[in-house]
């Protein structure tokens, strides 16, 4: 298409264009879950396959990333018995239409960083998912609270097929992909423009390292200290950011013999027990303030010296509305910028 269109649709329009949708695509968005949060009587806002435009919720900021629906929580790998395996194959032969906010799609190509350019191995699993999906991007009409998209430059993406403005009794759909066009043949066009978020009330001074050397003084700053009573590595934070990717790998024995079964790649974190303790029991980050420091400065400098586009980061600001000690990911941000600052006037103190 030379250039996009956009189009007014009514709700019933909408779900009218979902089902036409729904012969070539598993449309995936968020959606409200009654009761099911956090304490008893909350809600939850996850992502789960939709039939209707009704079903999706567009006001709250789901409570867990898109990232699920191209890595699920749990995933089967392969099958084994006792002399051969089989490769687990995919539940659905149709592509997926993924709705998600600007911050979530600019998550996926940290994703894709991750599974797929992180050396010579492309990851299968995540490659077969990656390849059938669209995204559809969610217009930000208003701000969530802790997000800082701006901050990081993750407020703004080109990498969608439609964007949609929603309402509850009508949309406004911009058709980006020529593939899609064929769906909106005898809608309203309308003068509507898409747009994004062009600054947040929450401003994080993300931090700059530019150097190994300041990692090494970093890592014995005293502002970790006080992580070690805050923070009781729960992990809720990386499993709900929407760029954390570590798993374990787990064999689930079917038979007494031990040989048949299937292996499983689950979802988990840097920051639980465990998860860094290797072959005779070595375990690298033992206290819970090394465990919090490893995940900030990987985020801030470990991602970005290995892949150079930036921090591991998008603003979401899902780690800090999860976390049940309240712990502000943006403030730690902003005390790292501070002990930075602090290290360099020591530094150039000591020079003169």
């Amino acid at each position: 298409m030379e250039s996009p269109k956009t189009y007014q649709l009514k709700a019933a329009e909408m779900d009218k264009l979902f089902a036409d949708l729904e012969e070539k695509y598993v449309i995936y968005a968020p959606v409200r879950i009654p009761a099911g949060g956090r304490y008893a009587g909350d809600d939850s806002v996850m992502y789960r396959q939709v039939h209707t435009y009704g079903e999706i919720e567009f006001e709250e900021r789901s409570t867990y990333a898109m990232k699920e629906v191209i890595t699920p929580i749990t995933q089967t790998l392969f099958y084994f018995t006792e002399d051969e395996f089989r490769e687990s194959k995919m539940e659905e032969t149709r592509d997926m239409l993924v709705f998600g906010r600007a911050c979530d799609i600019n998550a996926m190509k940290i994703q894709d960083q991750i599974f797929l350019e992180n050396g010579d191995v492309e990851d299968v699993f995540y490659q077969r998912r990656r390849e059938k999906v669209k995204f559809a991007l969610m217009e930000c009409q208003e701000q969530f609270d802790g997000c800082f998209c701006c901050s990081v430059g993750a407020n703004v993406t080109d990498n969608y097929s439609i964007a949609v403005s929603f309402g509850r009794e009508e949309a406004y759909v911009e058709v980006k992909e020529e593939a899609f066009g064929s769906y909106f043949e005898g809608c309203q066009e309308t003068n509507y423009e898409i747009t994004f978020p062009a600054e947040n009330e929450l401003k994080v001074d993300f931090p700059v390292i530019d150097s190994l050397d300041m990692v090494n003084l970093l890592k014995c700053h005293p502002m970790w200290e006080e992580f070690e009573a805050r923070c009781i590595a729960c992990g809720a934070c990386t499993v709900a950011c929407s760029t954390c990717t570590c798993f374990e790998t787990t064999d689930i024995v079917y038979s007494q013999n031990g040989k048949v079964g299937e292996r499983r790649r689950t979802c988990s974190s840097c920051m639980v027990d465990g998860f860094d303790t290797v072959a005779g029991g070595a375990c690298f980050r033992k206290t819970i303030s090394e465990k919090y420091r490893y995940k900030i400065l990987h985020k801030v400098y470990g991602h970005d010296a290995r892949f150079h586009t930036g921090p591991m980061c998008v603003g979401c600001g899902r780690c800090s509305a999860r976390c049940p000690q309240l712990i502000g990911y943006p403030e730690t941000l902003n005390k790292l910028s501070k002990a930075i600052e602090d290290i360099r006037k020591g530094e150039t103190n000591h020079a003169e």
